[in-house]
């Protein structure tokens, strides 16, 4: 497993860390994401999404469970499972399709379908620092299984 630390000191910096990432993001890449309410997921998601070369409106999936994005260089497929009751659920999305198929999946709330995640992921977990300032956060990347931590510029 790879680990690595960023900090951001501003929801532009989150942003710009999202797009990097998916200015490298391979056909394929499962990314876990972790964060509390309000620590900037959904800013992270559009940086990424841009760096996808997404050019529609990116918003949580928070009541569809999956937005699909097919306008950039790869589909991103966006899941929010946290109101995920049965991972059956799951099953009826179709979710095998997406997770094993040519595309990015950026997955919040993953520790609630943990048992049918792929074995190569690469997690992003955000966390405030209310210490380092209101709009501070640390920003963990970590790889398990093939998947690397995408190359930074």
């Amino acid at each position: 497993m790879h680990k690595q630390v960023f900090s951001s000191d501003s929801a532009e910096a989150t942003f710009a860390l999202g797009e990097q990432i998916g200015k490298s993001c391979q056909p394929g890449a499962v990314i876990l994401l972790y964060g509390d309410l309000g620590v900037g997921k959904t800013v992270f998601s559009k940086g990424l999404g841009k760096g996808l070369g997404i050019d529609e409106p990116i918003s949580s999936p928070t009541f569809t469970i999956l937005q699909v994005y097919e306008s950039g260089r790869l589909p991103f497929y966006h899941f929010d499972v946290y109101r995920i009751a049965d991972i059956e659920e799951m099953d009826e999305i179709g979710y095998e399709d997406y997770f094993y198929g040519g595309g990015v999946c950026l997955i919040e709330w993953a520790d609630l379908i943990q048992e049918i995640l792929p074995e190569d992921w690469i997690s992003v977990s955000i966390k405030k620092d209310l210490k380092q300032g209101m709009d501070y956060r640390e920003i963990t990347l970590e790889s398990a299984g093939k998947a690397g931590i995408p190359a930074m510029e």
